[in-house]
């Protein structure tokens, strides 16, 4: 009889799969009374009652890239904490650098963490700084607090019959990674590149203005896609609720650059991390008011679904839209480092 060590499988880069996520999850130990979200598959954040309202809390590391690690750090915490109707307010930070860092790299790293701060109008409160041999590049972990007043906003909360919104295109934070890192892109056009280099600032990968316009619009549900894209970003949403959602695949909102940097080097825009794209749901009779004042905004919006009885994410056709283990920027950056180290399958 073969032994559960028998059986291991080897984990690419990227998240932990969902089903091994969710095992493990269901394992935890009843949750205290004040926990009024906790850790599930599809939940960016948790969100604990105090006695003055409600604390929201978010805590992602940056690893795919090291440029603008401190930016994004920011940014991406603070939107899993808006897409809970909460506003950003407190930020935590730990800083790795590799030995023989400069103290140029440690400024550097800081100044972003700072300015994107100033951006979404948070403040740096805490947390560590070191310089370790574990790291081979520099990592920065972030942590995001703020506060909602009066109820959240989950994850898993809309119901059959409502309309899945897109606010601004995907797929943006891949392009800029992709285009920062990635080799293999001297066949496209120099200024669609330095689009996509420049796409951390424009369009951006916050989030926070639009998830707090959209909560107070009546969204039911709100979202970001990161890694795995736009696709796992639909699936971690129909996963929270437990419902189908149909996707109306030219309805779908997409960031050229992004799609052409893709294209260059084989990927898929679908499953490429999607930092500064918003999902959300809303009640039919809602949805048009939403989609004017995103817009009104200067937040493009479209309605590319909606939600079903049943599991999954598929096309109108009936096509699964595919769910992918790994995010496109991890695979395509394994593999250009599995060719320079001269490492074979």
């Amino acid at each position: 009889m073969r032994s559960r060590e028998d059986e291991q499988r080897l984990l690419g880069a990227g998240k932990i799969p969902s089903e091994l996520l969710a095992r493990l999850l269901a394992e935890l130990p009843p949750p205290p009374p004040e926990l009024r979200l906790g850790a599930r598959i599809g939940e960016d954040a948790c969100a604990f009652e105090v006695s003055d309202g409600v604390i929201v809390a978010a805590a992602d590391p940056i690893t795919l890239t090291s440029e603008e690690a401190g930016r994004l750090a920011v940014l991406v915490n603070a939107n899993d904490v808006a897409v809970c109707g909460a506003t950003p307010r407190w930020f935590l930070s730990v800083v790795l650098v590799p030995p023989d860092s400069t103290d140029v790299l440690v400024e550097r790293l800081f100044r972003s963490i700072r300015l994107a701060l100033q951006e979404i109008g948070a403040y740096l409160v805490g947390g560590h700084t070191e310089v370790t041999p574990a790291v081979t590049r520099p990592v920065v972990v972030g942590q995001m607090l703020g506060t909602a007043e009066g109820g959240i906003v989950t994850t898993g909360g809309f119901e059959p019959g409502e309309m899945v919104v897109q606010v601004r295109p995907a797929p943006i934070e891949g392009a800029s990674v992709l285009a920062r890192e990635a080799s293999g892109l001297d066949g496209l056009e120099p200024a669609l590149l330095a689009e996509a280099r420049s796409a951390l600032e424009r369009p951006g990968v916050s989030v926070v203005e639009p998830a707090l316009l959209a909560r107070d619009l009546g969204a039911t549900a709100l979202h970001d896609p990161t890694e795995g894209g736009l696709a796992g970003g639909l699936h971690e949403l129909a996963a929270a609720a437990g419902h189908r959602i149909v996707v109306d695949r030219e309805a779908v909102l997409w960031f050229s650059p992004g799609v052409a940097v893709c294209n260059a080097l084989g990927a898929n825009p679908w499953n490429t991390l999607a930092s500064g794209t918003l999902l959300a749901t809303f009640p039919p009779d809602a949805v048009q008011a939403a989609l004017a004042a995103l817009a009104e905004h200067g937040h493009p919006a479209a309605v590319i679904g909606r939600v079903e009885d049943g599991r999954g994410v598929e096309d109108e056709s009936g096509e699964a839209i595919a769910w992918a283990e790994q995010d496109e920027v991890a695979r395509v950056l394994a593999v250009e480092s599995a060719d320079d180290h001269g490492d074979t399958i």
